[in-house]
């Protein structure tokens, strides 16, 4: 079961041990700049589940949220490979979908940060719109 990844060079692999806890569109303007001008797809797992080799950069900032967020990404290519909430802690880590070997692995099932979507964005009509971050966790 372990799902496995890495960037455009191959300089960082990954392996996870985990299954996903979903996945998502982000149409936040800080994803459409790592993404240059499109959503980032990202798919969640349990931080304590991934496992990185290689050598990564990393930017942390704070994010349209509020949250203090960790950005991480191949020193060598420059492909973005996740973003993990620093601040507050608990949340899964978002692993970029393109970067994993297998990218049909968790298909999106929401967007979020719909509202900053620029008008011609192409956005899922089967998927569930939300204008902002995702809805708490019930």
């Amino acid at each position: 079961m372990p799902h496995v990844g890495g960037c455009l060079c191959g300089a960082v692999r990954y392996t996870i041990s985990a299954d996903s806890l979903g996945a998502r569109m982000c149409w936040c303007r800080d994803c459409q700049r790592i993404a240059s001008g499109s959503a980032t797809v990202n798919v969640l797992f349990p931080e304590a589940a991934v496992a990185i080799e290689g050598k990564l950069g990393t930017f942390v900032m704070i994010a349209d949220s509020g949250n203090t967020v960790e950005r991480g990404f191949c020193d060598v290519c420059g492909a973005q490979i996740y973003s993990r909430t620093v601040t507050p802690t608990g949340l899964p880590m978002r692993v970029r979908a393109g970067t994993l070997d297998d990218p049909e692995l968790a298909p999106p099932t929401a967007v979020i940060w719909a509202d900053s979507a620029p008008s011609w964005a192409p956005l899922p009509g089967h998927l569930p719109r939300h204008p902002k971050g995702p809805p708490p966790a019930s």
